[in-house]
Parts: structure tokens; C-alpha cells; sequence
């Protein structure tokens, strides 16, 4: 239940005591829990192209049985979820694409918060464990809303970056 927690948490936590240490760009918490969130989001968009077999991660299978029967092609759905989960990561680490990553990755979050919700309802196991309860699972997906758009912030003055590059200071 708390594996995708602690995917964000755990690195966030690493980034800070990084920052703490004298590496610049960790320096708040901010840019810790950003940099968390891709941290998970490479492991979470990796999932997506396991194949069934008994590995510690989730499978393509697990995820797919997840999708809700109103979505069309369940296994290209997440096919895409991955690569866009990713391509997110990529994107919350370079500061140039940042701002585009976290409002994209937020919308993501949205939209894939209907197979999260399906899942516990029906009691979809991941990865044999099983369904991450609807009291847990909807505020975590919040906390991945929020942390991504903070990454849309410009300068941490909660300005939203409009139509150019964000120079995001991390102080």
C-alpha cells in the first residue's frame, strides 16, 4: 500500500539531505520533492512495459487490469501512461521543460485518477498484493497533483510561468 509512497518520499528525503550537504540544486524542499516525484515516476513508468512474471514491480498486466472497462485498448493505454510518466520525469529535471512537465504530468494525474479509483473499488490486486484502499490511494494522488504543480512555479513565488523559459532559482 505505501511502495508509491515511498518511491517519492524516499528520494525526496535522499535530494533534501543532498541539498543539506552542500549540492545546490537541492537546496529546498521544493526541488527535493520534485525531484522525487521523478524518481518515482521513472519507476512507475517502467512498470508499465514489465512484462507478467513474477518481478517485484507491478507487471503490463497488473496495470492493465486496473484501466476502467469504459476505457478503449486497455494495453495501449498504458503503454502510453508510460512513456508519458517518463517522459515527465525527463521533463521535471531540466529546468527549461519543467513548468510544461509538471502541468502536463498534473493533467496525467487527473486523467489516470479513474483507473485508481476503479481498482479499489473492484479489489484489482498489483502485483499480487492487494488493492490499495480508496482512503489511501485518492490523497496520494492529490499529493502527486500538488508536487506537480509546484514544478509550475516560477522562482517559488507561486507565479505561474506563461509562454516562456522558466530560470527557476532553487533558493
Amino acid at each position: 500500500m505505501f511502495e508509491s509512497l515511498l518511491l517519492f518520499a524516499v528520494p525526496a528525503l535522499v535530494f533534501r539531505l543532498l541539498g543539506i550537504l552542500g549540492i545546490r540544486r537541492f537546496t529546498t524542499w521544493r526541488a527535493a520533492v520534485v525531484h522525487g516525484l521523478a524518481a518515482l515516476l521513472v519507476a512507475s513508468g517502467a512498470a508499465h512495459f514489465v512484462p507478467d512474471g513474477g518481478s517485484l514491480m507491478p507487471s503490463h498486466d497488473d496495470l492493465t487490469a486496473m484501466v476502467p472497462p469504459f476505457v478503449p485498448l486497455p494495453h495501449l493505454v498504458v503503454y502510453v501512461t508510460g512513456v508519458l510518466e517518463l517522459l515527465g520525469a525527463a521533463g521535471l529535471v531540466r529546468t527549461a521543460t519543467r513548468p510544461a512537465a509538471g502541468f502536463c504530468l498534473a493533467v496525467l494525474f487527473v486523467l489516470m485518477l479513474p483507473a485508481n479509483v476503479y481498482a479499489a473499488m473492484e479489489d484489482v490486486p498489483l502485483n499480487g498484493d492487494p488493492a490499495t484502499p480508496l482512503w489511501f490511494r485518492v490523497p496520494e494522488q492529490f499529493v502527486y497533483i500538488a508536487v506537480a504543480l509546484l514544478a509550475t512555479t516560477d522562482r517559488g513565488t507561486g507565479r505561474t510561468v506563461r509562454g516562456r523559459r522558466a530560470e527557476v532559482s532553487w533558493r
